[in-house]
Protein backbone atom coordinates (compact mmCIF):
# COMPACT_ATOMS: atom_id res chain seq x y z
CA UNK A 1 0.00 0.00 0.00
CA UNK A 2 1.09 3.75 -0.93
CA UNK A 3 1.03 6.60 1.30
CA UNK A 4 1.81 10.16 0.98
CA UNK A 5 2.36 11.84 3.88
CA UNK A 6 1.75 15.50 4.52
CA UNK A 7 4.26 16.41 7.33
CA UNK A 8 7.76 15.96 8.92
CA UNK A 9 6.07 13.40 11.52
CA UNK A 10 2.44 12.19 11.73
CA UNK A 11 0.37 9.17 12.70
CA UNK A 12 -1.13 8.10 9.62
CA UNK A 13 -4.61 5.91 10.54
CA UNK A 14 -4.26 2.74 8.19
CA UNK A 15 -6.69 0.65 9.67
CA UNK A 16 -9.64 0.72 7.71
CA UNK A 17 -6.99 0.07 4.57
CA UNK A 18 -5.31 -3.12 6.23
CA UNK A 19 -9.30 -4.40 7.24
CA UNK A 20 -10.04 -4.21 3.45
CA UNK A 21 -7.48 -6.13 2.25
CA UNK A 22 -7.82 -8.80 5.16
CA UNK A 23 -12.02 -8.86 3.39
CA UNK A 24 -10.38 -9.36 0.37
CA UNK A 25 -8.69 -11.86 0.91
CA UNK A 26 -11.33 -14.45 1.87
CA UNK A 27 -8.69 -15.63 4.82
CA UNK A 28 -10.86 -16.83 7.90
CA UNK A 29 -8.27 -17.53 10.40
CA UNK A 30 -4.80 -16.19 10.27
CA UNK A 31 -2.40 -13.74 10.78
CA UNK A 32 -1.76 -10.08 8.80
CA UNK A 33 2.15 -9.45 9.38
CA UNK A 34 2.38 -5.25 8.61
CA UNK A 35 5.34 -4.16 7.84
CA UNK A 36 7.58 -0.90 6.48
CA UNK A 37 10.68 -1.00 4.51
CA UNK A 38 11.52 2.41 5.32
CA UNK A 39 14.09 3.47 7.58
CA UNK A 40 12.54 6.65 9.06
CA UNK A 41 9.09 5.72 10.07
CA UNK A 42 7.53 2.92 11.81
CA UNK A 43 4.39 0.62 12.64
CA UNK A 44 2.49 0.81 15.74
CA UNK A 45 -0.94 0.25 17.30
CA UNK A 46 -2.67 2.16 19.97
CA UNK A 47 -6.09 4.34 20.11
CA UNK A 48 -6.82 6.95 17.67
CA UNK A 49 -7.25 9.69 19.85
CA UNK A 50 -6.07 13.59 18.65
CA UNK A 51 -4.29 14.18 22.01
CA UNK A 52 -2.84 10.46 22.15
CA UNK A 53 -1.46 10.76 18.52
CA UNK A 54 0.05 14.47 19.66
CA UNK A 55 1.20 12.79 22.84
CA UNK A 56 2.91 9.99 20.96
CA UNK A 57 4.69 12.60 18.94
CA UNK A 58 5.78 14.85 21.94
CA UNK A 59 7.27 11.85 23.85
CA UNK A 60 9.21 10.95 20.77
CA UNK A 61 10.59 14.03 20.32
CA UNK A 62 11.17 14.58 24.31
CA UNK A 63 12.97 10.90 23.86
CA UNK A 64 14.94 12.44 21.15
CA UNK A 65 15.28 15.82 20.26
CA UNK A 66 15.75 16.81 16.93
CA UNK A 67 18.04 19.57 17.54
CA UNK A 68 20.67 17.31 19.13
CA UNK A 69 24.36 17.35 17.69
CA UNK A 70 23.85 13.37 16.33
CA UNK A 71 27.18 12.16 14.41
CA UNK A 72 24.73 11.06 11.04
CA UNK A 73 23.36 14.00 10.85
CA UNK A 74 26.69 14.98 8.87
CA UNK A 75 25.43 12.89 6.25
CA UNK A 76 21.59 12.94 5.95
CA UNK A 77 20.31 15.43 8.72
CA UNK A 78 18.30 12.84 9.79
CA UNK A 79 19.48 11.18 12.56
CA UNK A 80 16.64 11.82 15.42
CA UNK A 81 13.41 10.08 12.95
CA UNK A 82 15.94 7.21 12.48
CA UNK A 83 16.48 6.98 16.09
CA UNK A 84 12.83 7.43 16.62
CA UNK A 85 11.93 4.25 14.43
CA UNK A 86 14.34 2.34 16.37
CA UNK A 87 12.19 3.04 19.19
CA UNK A 88 9.17 2.60 17.52
CA UNK A 89 9.74 -0.59 15.12
CA UNK A 90 8.78 -1.27 11.69
CA UNK A 91 6.05 -4.13 11.67
CA UNK A 92 3.31 -5.52 13.73
CA UNK A 93 1.61 -8.66 13.75
CA UNK A 94 -1.93 -9.09 14.60
CA UNK A 95 -4.48 -12.31 14.08
CA UNK A 96 -7.19 -13.07 11.91
CA UNK A 97 -10.25 -14.41 13.57
CA UNK A 98 -13.74 -15.22 11.86
CA UNK A 99 -12.37 -12.66 8.53
CA UNK A 100 -11.55 -10.30 10.97
CA UNK A 101 -8.37 -8.36 12.55
CA UNK A 102 -8.04 -8.95 16.03
CA UNK A 103 -7.79 -5.28 17.83
CA UNK A 104 -9.16 -4.17 21.26
CA UNK A 105 -12.04 -1.83 21.14
CA UNK A 106 -9.89 1.44 21.02
CA UNK A 107 -6.91 -0.05 18.84
CA UNK A 108 -6.01 1.15 15.63
CA UNK A 109 -2.94 0.86 13.27
CA UNK A 110 -0.85 3.24 12.17
CA UNK A 111 1.60 4.64 9.98
CA UNK A 112 3.72 6.54 12.00
CA UNK A 113 6.23 9.08 9.81
CA UNK A 114 8.91 10.61 11.23
CA UNK A 115 11.29 12.15 8.15
CA UNK A 116 8.41 13.62 6.00
CA UNK A 117 6.31 14.69 3.92
CA UNK A 118 7.72 11.58 1.44
CA UNK A 119 5.85 8.49 -0.72
CA UNK A 120 5.91 5.81 1.61
CA UNK A 121 5.19 1.93 0.92
CA UNK A 122 3.73 -0.59 3.61
CA UNK A 123 3.58 -4.23 2.97
CA UNK A 124 0.79 -6.02 4.07
CA UNK A 125 0.97 -10.10 4.52
CA UNK A 126 -1.95 -12.47 4.92
CA UNK A 127 -0.76 -15.79 6.16
CA UNK A 128 -4.12 -18.44 6.44
CA UNK A 129 -3.66 -20.71 9.68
Amino acid sequence: MDIQTTTKTELVDITARVRALVKASGIKDGICVITTPHTTCGIIINENERGLRADILGFLEALVPENKKYVHNSIDSNAEAHLRAVLLGNSETISIEDEHLVLGTWQSIFFVELDGPRNRIVNVKLIKA
